[in-house]
């Protein structure tokens, strides 16, 4: 019980669950559309290359609305960006199910939110990890991202079976066609997106981030520790008739030097640098990753190997369940050897056989590539979110989680182009080798360029361990 971090996450706070519900929630709904996003437009007659055009303007799109809401979301208020956010995705959903147009669905797409990967997309993401860092400790940390990411992946699997087998119930009606039940579930997908905004109107004012006082007053009291501490260490080795012993005071904060109030966040060259390096680290996987969205995944394998929806679902349903799963196994391998090496030696894996999903030419070998990809394909998300969280500092976050959501979408953005051309040119196996050998490319980078590295809580935690010691 205690390995999987299930005290960790029973223990946590009512604005902790709340947040990992709405993520269910979220993905859920990411997970149904995703199943159906590429078939939808192919029964509306649009070209393989104008699908791939369309998942990337998509993308483009959540860079912008990620990078603006994200980016103020402290100083306008964390709560409001995340019922914002619901409200986008709800009119996307509506949008979806009452129109045809491709023009009127980019749109809708690129202004509101709509996942052609089945993974995160919009401002939700960065704004919630910071406030699960900010609402938990660091020794708990990795267990709530491990069962936040869990619960997401659950959201993504029970979605994509709901809607395989929707659609093919559904079908089995009078009078309903492939695109009648496609738009039922856009309609669903609204639904949802007006679920989230309930579940953000619910949560509290501790999900807001301290004001600059509290900040400033957590930094001096941790000065004046460390000033006490240096002073009683001198008494000990002074204390004598001569040196009689003096009564130390606490040291009375100091005024909070006055700073205009701005709705733009400030980053530390330290974390700056971080960044930099990661956001190009980032880059190579998120580009990888757009090549092989899971809508172009179920759009292949049902073009290749006639897989209905209800199948499709249960497939993907069993992939994102087994990721899941492996969230609660890299939270446990990351206390053991360490966040960098469970990111790299748990990715790499599903990267080759991500790049061998379409070399068989039956779909039994194909479907078992895929499944033993998923076993180890998201065991990344958690040490890579734990890592990233360590790594900066706790005002900072929201804004560098932020930035380098925008950085990965970006980067994705442009892989759903070149699976369109491929496919339209009869080599869509090409993608998914390009795909792999990215990521594989990506892990060996990260590993060299990390390795070794010690974050601020790291080298923090060690210096009040000596001290206790001393």
């Amino acid at each position: 019980m205690n390995e999987s971090g299930l005290y960790s996450i029973l223990g946590s706070s009512r604005d902790s669950k709340l947040l990992c519900i709405q993520r269910f929630v979220r993905l859920f709904a990411y997970g149904a559309s995703t199943l159906i996003l590429a078939l939808y437009l192919s029964n509306l007659g649009i070209t393989d290359a104008r699908i791939g055009l369309f998942m990337s303007m998509t993308l483009w799109g959540d860079v912008v609305i990620s990078f603006v809401l994200t980016l103020f979301a402290d100083g306008l208020g964390r709560r409001r960006i995340l019922m914002l956010g619901a409200v986008l995705m709800s009119a996307s959903g509506l949008v979806f199910t009452f129109s045809g147009n491709y023009w009127v669905l980019v749109a809708a797409s690129i202004f509101g939110v709509i996942s052609p990967s089945g993974s995160e997309i919009g401002p939700f993401k960065a704004i919630e990890e910071s406030t699960l860092s900010q609402l938990s400790s660091p020794d708990t940390r990795s267990d709530i991202f491990a069962w936040y990411t869990l619960l997401g992946n659950a959201g993504t699997a029970f979605g994509m079976i709901m809607c395989g087998w929707l659609v093919e119930w559904l079908q089995s009606l009078d009078n309903w066609t492939a695109t009648h039940a496609h738009r039922f579930v856009f309609g669903v997908y609204a639904f949802l997106g007006i679920v989230k905004f309930i579940l953000a109107m619910m949560l509290s004012d501790k999900c807001e981030p301290e004001s600059p006082k509290q900040e400033y007053q957590k930094v001096t009291e941790l000065d004046n520790i460390e000033i006490e501490n240096l002073l009683s260490s001198s008494d000990d080795n002074e204390n004598s008739p001569h040196h009689p012993a003096s009564s130390q005071t606490p040291k009375p904060l100091p005024p909070m030097p006055k700073k205009k109030r701005s709705i733009l966040p400030s980053i530390s060259p330290t974390s700056r640098s971080i960044l930099l390096k990661l956001s190009i680290l980032f880059s190579f996987d998120s580009f990888a990753s757009g090549i092989a969205t899971a809508s172009w995944i179920t759009y292949f394998f049902t073009t290749h190997f006639s897989l209905p929806e209800g199948t499709l679902g249960t497939l993907f349903f069993t992939t994102s369940i087994i990721a899941a799963l492996s969230n609660l196994v890299a939270s446990s391998i990351s206390k053991r050897i360490g966040l960098l090496k469970t990111m790299v030696f748990t990715h790499l894996p599903s990267a080759i056989f991500l790049a061998l999903i379409p070399l068989p030419t039956t779909v039994f070998p194909a479907m078992t590539f895929l499944v033993l990809r998923a076993c180890t394909q998201n065991m990344d998300q958690v040490p890579r979110q734990a890592f990233l969280a360590a790594a900066v500092l706790p005002a900072e976050r929201t804004a560098v989680m932020g930035m380098v959501n925008v950085v990965r979408a970006l980067s994705q953005s442009g892989g759903p182009i070149v699976t369109g051309w491929l496919a339209g040119m009869q080599k869509f196996w090409i993608a998914f080798l390009i795909a792999g050998a990215l990521k594989a490319g990506y892990d060996l980078a990260m590993l060299k360029m990390f390795l070794g590295f010690r974050s601020r809580e790291e080298v923090e935690g060690e210096r009040l361990r000596s001290e206790a010691a001393a």
